[in-house]
């Protein structure tokens, strides 16, 4: 099959049957009516600039269309270099989520490889310090600077708030393991011990994860919207799945930060199933009772204080 008639094929399964494909045509490409039967003939062949504009307006991807599944177009977040990159990130970042607010079914799913950046965009030292490790990780560690001369541009706060407010208006699923918490434990150890942040601030740190704990065993319990899953062998990635019923959105990491973004539908739901499977296959800390909450989250507090211990024991060695 070539790939005109392709095209044309996956166009009319989506258009109810007694719609003219001729007109939906002329509509969509801005042509004439003997134009669009010429096309649909096959008399005359689509312009690239036409065939991307059907595939944008119809939601067909390309590669997928014309490579048999075996490949699927992606948008790639910007890469992280200086704040005002940063900024751009998260701006970019909030548009995309807010697409998705229109429709009360909105339903996002987790991999939580780490403790989610919704958590950590709320004001917090925390937050400040998770942007930090950032600038610090993704800028090749050029920037040496200590914590406590680290600066946030204002308007970085606007976005973040935007991903803040999405977040919870949505029904969230989010499936944690007993890793989730470790890579923030071992930051604050990092740079407290490369003395770029200071012992009180490590211990504000630390103290800002367990409330960041006390907060998400609060929602598990009582928040109608906010489903949280612990998994013991699953072995998390930080994939993150929107859906709202109309559209599907696919963020897949590919470093700290950068996501590949896809909303091929077959990629999507393949996604959504796999997660569903997962789900299926892990303990709800909403539905299992008090006990199983309080003891996963008992182990991740009691992770943290012994990592306070291990900073106070380090400033009694250095004394």
């Amino acid at each position: 099959m070539k790939e005109q008639e392709i095209l044309l094929k996956a166009i009319r399964k989506q258009l109810p049957d007694n719609t003219s494909l001729i007109n939906e045509l002329s509509a969509v490409l801005n042509i004439s009516y003997d134009a669009a039967h010429r096309r649909i003939s096959q008399k005359s062949k689509f312009t690239i600039e036409e065939t991307v504009a059907l595939c944008r307006h119809y939601k067909i991807s390309m590669d997928t269309l014309f490579f048999q599944n075996r490949k699927v177009i992606v948008e790639k977040t910007k890469e992280i270099n200086s704040m005002d990159d940063m900024i751009e990130y998260f701006k970019h970042s909030s548009e995309k989520l807010q697409l998705f607010t229109a429709l009360s079914e909105t339903k996002m799913f987790y991999s939580a490889k780490d403790i989610p950046l919704f958590y950590t965009v709320d004001g917090t030292l925390l937050s400040k310090f998770k942007l930090y490790v950032w600038m610090n990780l993704l800028n090749g560690n050029k920037n040496q600077e200590s914590f406590e001369k680290f600066s946030i541009d204002g308007q970085l706060s606007e976005y973040t708030q935007i991903l803040k407010k999405v977040y919870e208006s949505v029904e969230v699923h989010e499936i944690w393991n007993d890793t989730t918490i470790n890579s923030s434990l071992q930051q604050i150890l990092y740079f407290f011990e490369a003395g770029l942040v200071t012992f009180q601030n490590a211990i504000v740190l630390y103290d800002d994860l367990k409330a960041i704990l006390n907060k998400a065993e609060e929602k598990c319990a009582k928040n109608p919207l906010y489903n949280l899953y612990y998994n013991e062998l699953l072995i998390l990635n930080n994939n993150v799945l929107l859906t709202d019923g109309n559209r599907q959105a696919l963020f897949i990491p590919y470093t700290m930060l950068g996501y590949f973004i896809t909303d091929d539908a077959e990629t999507c739901s393949g996604t959504q199933r796999f997660f569903s499977h997962q789900i299926q296959n892990s303990k709800s800390l909403k539905q299992s009772g008090t006990k199983d909450r309080k003891q996963f989250f008992n182990k991740s507090l009691h992770k943290i204080d012994f990592y306070i211990e291990r900073l106070k024991n380090e400033i009694k060695i250095d004394f």
